[in-house]
């Protein structure tokens, strides 16, 4: 049970080194979907690791399976914001009309130019597609294996 809980809870930092990986070194821009679709990780990979603290500390075992339940249902809530942004990228349904990326401002340029050089991305657009999937298809796929991952944490002996 708690081994299963540790490989998902480092997984899941591991999807988002990956993303933040896209991020800063590949110099991806995210969205304002896909800065939403990190949030279940942040709170996720946590809330797994206190079920392992717990499990260490001979806690209650119910404490631990709380925990990497609610990992599981944190994950379920990114399957449901990766299907709502691959939904969006592919037309099926509109997005939201503010997505828009906030971008720290330039320090020791001329502002005006940095704004003019950097082109906001839109949330119907993918900006990469790997084997036909987006960052957002493949954040449906992490998401739904993590979250069963989790739940068989949380159902283990």
């Amino acid at each position: 049970m708690a081994q299963l809980g540790l490989l998902t809870a480092i997984l899941m930092v591991a999807s988002v080194g990956i993303a933040l990986g896209f991020q800063h070194i590949g110099g991806y821009i995210p969205c304002k979907l896909c800065l939403e679709q990190r949030t279940p990780y942040y709170a996720a990979a946590p809330v797994m690791l206190a079920g392992i603290v717990f499990w260490r500390m001979f806690a209650p075992g119910y404490l631990t399976r709380a925990c990497f339940a609610i990992g599981a249902v944190l994950m379920a809530y990114g399957v449901t914001l990766g299907v709502y942004h691959a939904g969006v990228e592919w037309a099926f349904w509109a997005g939201p009309a503010d997505c828009a990326v906030t971008i720290a401002a330039p320090t020791g340029t001329n502002v005006l130019e940095a704004i003019d050089a950097i082109k906001p991305p839109s949330c119907t657009e993918a900006a990469l597609r790997v084997l036909g999937l987006s960052f957002a298809g493949w954040n449906v796929v992490a998401s739904f294996g993590l979250a069963v991952l989790a739940g068989r944490a949380a159902l283990a002996r």
